[in-house]
């Protein structure tokens, strides 16, 4: 069973884009697209940066370094040159908190 940590308040994040927090000692973003939240490994599999610091859109996250994009719903990689998958994480929100389940 997955306990859900606070990993931000909603407030946070902007209307179409991502933070990265981290979360039980894990690097976590946290994208807000299209109205829904999703959370997944802030690691790009290819080039280790942050996937919180890539672009937006389509329920898809690219990785600002070469160009790597994932599913927001799953994690696969939607484009080269990555591919392996990130973790994504189950969401719940409660009022103006995220909470991120990471196990």
């Amino acid at each position: 069973m997955s306990e859900f940590v606070w990993a931000c308040a909603l407030s946070d994040l902007p209307e179409e884009g991502a933070i990265g927090v981290e979360v039980a000692g894990l690097p976590v973003a946290v994208v807000r697209a299209d109205g829904e939240v999703f959370a997944l490994h802030d690691e790009c599999s290819h080039e280790e940066v942050p996937l919180s610091q890539g672009e937006i859109y389509d329920h898809t996250v690219e990785c600002w370094l070469h160009g790597s994009c994932f599913d927001l719903r799953t994690g696969k990689p939607t484009g080269p040159p990555a591919s392996k998958p990130v973790a994504t994480y189950k969401v719940k929100i409660d009022g103006d908190d995220v909470l991120v389940a990471v196990s």
